[in-house]
């Protein structure tokens, strides 16, 4: 069975493809192998774009899809920026930009607890969906560290680790990472869908 993953996003295609990859009779192909277009990320929510990405990208594919949206949510600016993290410097999606505007915003602040949240749905081509939630608890590092990883990866660090993301390798990263939680909710659905196409 094809199932689709709802990103152009090379690094998130790699991490998706790790953490989901070795569910059997599944044949995933990507949007980005596709070349279809993303659909504009509207949403005021997490789960609102995840929502609009699977569903749209389910139809124009016409197979299962896997999407998800990732925010951080860092404690002493109210959450932000959450849904806005990878425009949070502007619509060019410049992870340094993000991350320079980020410890600018937080220098001096004592309070650097924060938190990555995915949300990933899963969507049929005709209208229906699942939809799961990971969270990884963390704080936010003085300065970038590691070569790791992409976006806030160098500045995040999990909560009981001394290393940030970045520092940390593929495998020890997507065993712990918010990702992981989020798609790891959707696996038993994705097993029944082998188990039982006709559903599609």
């Amino acid at each position: 069975m094809k199932v689709l993953l709802g990103t152009r996003n090379p690094a998130k295609l790699a991490e998706i493809r790790e953490i989901l990859g070795d569910i059997p009779g599944i044949e995933w192909v990507s949007a980005l192998e596709l070349d279809l277009p993303e659909p504009p990320e509207e949403g005021k929510t997490l789960e609102e774009n995840a929502l609009i990405k699977a569903v749209t990208y389910a139809k124009r594919a016409g197979f299962p899809t896997v999407a998800e949206d990732t925010g951080l949510e860092v404690e002493a600016l109210g959450g932000a920026p959450g849904v806005f993290s990878s425009r949070f410097s502007g619509k060019e999606k410049d992870y340094e930009a993000n991350n320079r505007k980020l410890l600018a915003l937080l220098q001096g602040v004592e309070n650097r607890r924060a938190r990555f949240r995915t949300v990933a749905v899963l969507a049929l081509p005709d209208g229906r969906f699942w939809k799961s939630e990971g969270v990884l608890e963390g704080e936010i590092a003085m300065a970038p560290r590691g070569t790791g990883g992409f976006g806030y990866d160098p500045l995040f660090i999990p909560l009981g680790e001394s290393r940030t993301l970045a520092e940390l390798s593929t495998a020890d990263k997507n065993r712990i990472s918010h990702r992981r939680r989020a798609l790891e909710g959707l696996r038993p659905l994705l097993n029944v869908l082998v188990k039982n196409p006709d559903i599609v």
